[in-house]
């Protein structure tokens, strides 16, 4: 069953639009919000589109992260138990209250360990919502907070950006041409990853 190979295309159409930058940046804030979708399905075609501005769409994605996530932060912060019944009725309590207790002994130990699980977190192909709203509902320090999410979300970006940069069309041409065995691969990566997490929130 081919699944990665039409979105592919159709995240390209997206990325040829006039106003793909605007687009990437404000998909970038909401998934640091409350959207699911990671930026990067349109961050890596609009490289490979344009792979001279790909530093530059990596910035804009990175802006549009971080503004998500003091936002996502200060609405964990002040406003969780307001929209806990949402949260509910999305099926993301679990992930949430998973972080929030993992956060809140590490932050307990050291402000460093929040600060490195918190880079780790926002470097995973999982939607930076989770990590967001957790950091805020604990009380992780802000500075340390978006020193983590500058780290952790810049590497993505920027690896993605400079990965095209270099391949250039030839980096299209293998994504064309092995974009379902990726797409399947990068699922598994997420699936494990998202296991590892829980494991260690049980663990903590």
């Amino acid at each position: 069953m081919k699944l990665f190979g039409p979105l592919y295309e159709r995240a390209l159409t997206w990325a040829r639009h006039p106003r793909a930058p605007a687009l990437l940046t404000v998909l970038s804030f909401a998934e640091a919000v409350i959207f699911p979708i990671v930026p990067e399905v349109m961050l890596a075609p609009m490289s490979l589109s344009q792979p001279k501005r790909s530093f530059w769409f990596a910035t804009l994605s990175l802006f549009g992260s971080l503004v998500g996530a003091v936002v996502g932060y200060l609405l964990g912060h002040y406003a969780y138990e307001l929209i806990k019944p949402l949260f509910e009725s999305l099926g993301w309590i679990d992930n949430i209250d998973k972080w929030v207790v993992y956060l809140r002994d590490i932050a307990a130990e050291s402000p460093w360990k929040a600060f490195w699980a918190l880079v780790i977190a926002g470097f995973l192909p999982i939607p930076l919502k989770f990590f967001t709203w957790a950091a805020g509902i604990v009380g992780v320090p802000m500075l340390p907070f978006l020193a983590s999410m500058a780290v952790g979300r810049g590497k993505r970006v920027y690896l993605i950006a400079a990965a095209v940069r270099i391949g250039g069309a030839r980096a299209e041409a293998a994504l064309h041409r092995y974009i379902e065995p990726i797409g399947w691969a990068a699922t598994a990566v997420v699936v494990a990853g998202i296991g590892w997490l829980v494991l260690r929130a049980q663990a903590a």
